[in-house]
């Protein structure tokens, strides 16, 4: 009998398939199939990656099957099977449902398949949206997303010690919903939200009581067909929205505000500069001689003041402006967004500054999977022509003569990682910075820290994907980390 997503009770004894578990012990792959065998489903997992290249996911399943089984004496656990360096037409088409990662494409021919065959598809988060019985406030958006989810949460936990941050962010939301199911009392659930996971949203009719949308810019066009398409993705965290739930949006940002009007929701802005521009109907947040003013419902407070933010960069005082108007729309107050603004410092891979080495800054911005990333952390760290920048790595079909323009203005020496899109930036850069290619990241520190004079700064910023020198790009910042704590030694 096909599995009713909507009653999690359904799932015992129910065959499912797992498509997509991941190399990431936090992802999507396994917080889904942790969460489906705790409710007594029979798992099958599918990946193309070969099961050594799967090795500590296939552990962590493995771990938590015998945990389960002493946990949950009372229903059948079972031993999930595993199906790796490919995929089985059978396990789309004779199962009862498929639940599929995110990073799988809709047009995947097995998604199809299963569709064609009458057997219904979910994501982790579309779980999650079915189920969570509390307030969903999730952000979207090319860049900042996770600053600001992170961010937002920790104003929450400010006053909810018990909030939920996850999603984009590194943790699957199913890991925390058997916990929100307990609850008696509302529970903040923060959840950063990347197209792939709006997409896999299309059977659930809710959206997020605040919605947060940073800005859109060229990214993923290796998967979407153009611009608009991508910036549709985005749109679609909107869609299921109902009367009293709320959208805020980047008024600086010329494309969100083109699109605002398909957005059918409430809706309130962040922008550094109204309200020396009209101020868009709804109002929201802006600044005013470096305060952070709250202007909605007529009424102006001061929520906090740029010059004691813990955050760093110009792209961030955007993040901290959306954060903050969510979170006084969520009822968070003044006094508390302001001390949590003080003390926010950021997250790790972001800009984040590693070590000072004989007067070299070396500065961890794995995230940076895009032009636009890299041009944000130039502007930071790339005065003077003092940056020594390390990037490149796999394609996502994205357009790279601004940011060589920037690089060549910006950089003293350029580290090449290898991939797929090393050659497009090597040929929007020119050969008028000097450049080597490094075989891997502990050769591209070193190269850079023998290259690397006092008050310069090493950045690995690499405006690309991850995929083919590192498991992922959370893999790409911790090996850049080792790297830097080997020249100290």
């Amino acid at each position: 009998m096909p599995v009713n997503p909507s009653d999690i009770s359904s799932f015992q004894d129910a065959v499912v398939t797992v498509m997509g578990l991941g190399a990431y012990t936090q992802g999507s792959g396994i917080g889904a199939a942790k969460w489906l065998m705790r409710h007594g489903a029979q798992l099958v997992i599918t990946d193309l990656k070969s099961e050594d290249e799967l090795r500590e996911s296939v552990e962590e399943i493995s771990k938590w099957y015998e945990i389960y089984r002493a946990q949950f004496p009372e229903r059948t656990i079972y031993q999930p099977v595993f199906a790796l360096s490919e995929h089985r037409a059978q396990d789309f088409t004779d199962v009862d449902l498929v639940v599929q990662n995110p990073g799988v494409p809709r047009e995947s021919e097995f998604i199809l398949l299963a569709r064609e065959h009458g057997v219904h598809v979910e994501s982790d988060m579309s779980l999650f949206f079915r189920h969570c019985p509390f307030p969903i406030y999730a952000i979207t958006g090319t860049r900042g997303k996770s600053t600001t989810t992170a961010l937002l949460g920790e104003m929450f936990k400010a006053v909810n010690p018990k909030t939920v941050v996850a999603g984009n962010i590194t943790r699957s939301p199913l890991e925390d919903l058997d916990m929100l199911l307990t609850e008696t009392s509302p529970v903040p659930v923060v959840l950063e939200m990347s197209s792939w996971l709006i997409e896999s949203l299309e059977s659930v009719d809710r959206g997020p009581d605040i919605g947060v949308l940073t800005n859109i810019f060229a990214d993923h066009l290796n998967r979407y067909p153009s611009l608009e398409a991508y910036a549709e993705s985005k749109l679609q965290l909107f869609r299921g929205c109902k009367p009293g739930q709320k959208a805020v949006l980047n008024a600086d940002h010329e494309m969100v505000r083109a699109l605002s009007s398909k957005i059918g929701c409430d809706k309130f802005w962040f922008s550094e500069k109204f309200p020396g521009t009209a101020v868009p109907s709804g109002g929201g947040v802006f600044l005013r001689d470096g305060q952070i003013v709250c202007a909605v419902e007529g009424t102006e407070h001061v929520l906090g003041d740029t010059a004691t933010m813990a955050l760093q960069g110009k792209h961030n005082l955007l993040n901290a402006l959306a954060a903050s108007l969510a979170a006084h729309l969520a009822g968070i107050p003044a006094d508390v967004i302001s001390a949590t603004l003080k003390t926010f410092q950021g997250l790790p891979g972001r800009q984040e500054i590693v070590k000072e080495v004989r007067g070299v800054a070396y500065v961890n911005d794995t995230t940076a999977t895009s032009p636009d990333g890299v041009i944000a952390a130039l502007d930071r760290f790339g005065k003077a022509k003092r940056a020594i920048l390390i990037c490149g790595g796999s394609t996502k079909d994205l357009p790279y003569g601004e940011m060589g323009k920037v690089v060549a203005k910006s950089c003293k020496f350029v580290i090449y990682l290898d991939g797929t899109a090393t050659a497009e930036i090597r040929a929007a850069v020119g050969e008028s910075v000097p450049f080597v290619v490094a075989t891997s990241m502990e050769d591209a520190v070193k190269l850079a820290s023998k290259g690397a004079e006092e008050g310069d700064t090493v950045l690995l910023s690499p405006g690309a994907a991850s995929f083919g020198m590192f498991k992922n790009e959370f893999d790409r910042g911790e090996q850049f980390v080792e790297a830097v704590k080997k020249i100290m030694e």
